[in-house]
């Protein structure tokens, strides 16, 4: 085959591949159409009192009974259309949100999420990272959109005036259940399990990082040193080195990170790349001897800590809910 017509076919391929995503796509939003005029329908039905609230149950038993080749109409999936259309019928702007992510997903976020900031951060981060349903029921469990607010509220003004494009970016915590580490680790160890997992750690980062590599060398006079992990951040335009410790916070850890960011920026980042930055990953931290640290520091760095499991959700909103009462 000529390498002209091989081109030529490749970009068939491509406008099948298109043209089948775009089908799926409006299947979607028809679906989602489909479910929101039938909750509104219910809905209303039931605030006139025009409907009891059995109605819905001889409505699924007549629609099963009628037109048997319909599926999904059972009273329970009716009363979800309902709470569906009730829950986002005063927030017009996230109707568009909505519609381009699956129903299945738009369930899991109208089940798990308690507000409708959090329902708004879920269908945002579905749509911005492609989550399937696996991956937004195990970023739910780990308590993502507390860690990310959280994680906001850290940021140094240094960060937010050098990219303020940040917010939503990093976190206060990581969590690394998935590497299956005991309690007691090296810093080795767990810089061999990030990369020998790291499709399960850039979704814990988010899609945006793109790693780069692995004790990767900088060299300063004649001397050769090695950042953890590198990263390119596409939002944000930037190198983010990460360090790891495996040990509690220590304010002398920034100095070997600074020194990192500024060989970066000086050696490695190109012209049109935003200032590098820097992530500190500890496997602790005492909140008042990391905000004395970063009183005065100057580089674009933030402390974050990891976990080995799971976290407990309920720690983590009354963290969350403490924040906000202040």
């Amino acid at each position: 085959m000529l390498p002209d017509q091989q081109k030529q076919f490749s970009d068939i391929i491509q406008l099948i591949k298109q043209s089948r995503n775009n089908a799926i796509k409006a299947v979607n939003t028809e679906l989602i159409d489909l479910y929101w005029n039938i909750g509104q329908y219910i809905s209303k039905q039931i605030d006139t009192a025009v409907w009891g609230d059995g109605v819905v149950k001889e409505l699924a038993d007549y629609l099963a009974r009628t037109e048997p080749e319909l599926k999904g109409f059972s009273d329970k999936n009716l009363w979800r259309m309902k709470q569906f259309y009730e829950a986002y019928k005063d927030h017009p702007k996230l109707s568009a949100l909505l519609r381009e992510i699956s129903w299945t997903n738009n369930l899991t976020i109208l089940s798990r999420a308690k507000t409708i900031e959090e329902m708004e951060f879920y269908l945002r981060l579905t749509i911005q990272e492609r989550y399937s349903a696996r991956e937004l029921d195990r970023q739910i469990n780990s308590g993502i959109y507390e860690r990310t607010m959280l994680g906001n509220s850290k940021l140094s003004p240094v960060m937010r005036e050098t990219h303020p494009n940040i917010m939503n970016t990093f976190k206060d915590d990581y969590v690394l259940e998935f590497l299956g580490l005991p309690e007691s680790h090296s810093e080795g160890e767990l810089q061999k399990g990030l990369i020998g997992e790291m499709k399960n750690f850039i979704l814990e980062l988010g899609k945006d990082f793109l790693f780069i590599g692995d004790e990767y060398r900088v060299q300063v006079g004649n001397s050769d040193f090695y950042i953890d992990l590198l990263f390119y951040h596409r939002g944000l335009q930037c190198l983010v080195a990460f360090e790891l410790k495996t040990d509690k916070f220590k304010p002398e850890h920034l100095g070997q990170l600074n020194f990192y960011l500024e060989a970066l920026d000086r050696d490695v980042r190109k012209p049109n790349e935003n200032p590098s930055i820097g992530v500190l990953l500890c496997k602790d931290k005492d909140s008042e001897v990391v905000e004395y640290a970063l009183s005065r520091y100057l580089s674009p760095t933030m402390i974050s800590e990891y976990k080995t499991q799971l976290p407990d959700k309920k720690l983590l909103q009354r963290k969350l809910q403490e924040l906000f009462d202040k």
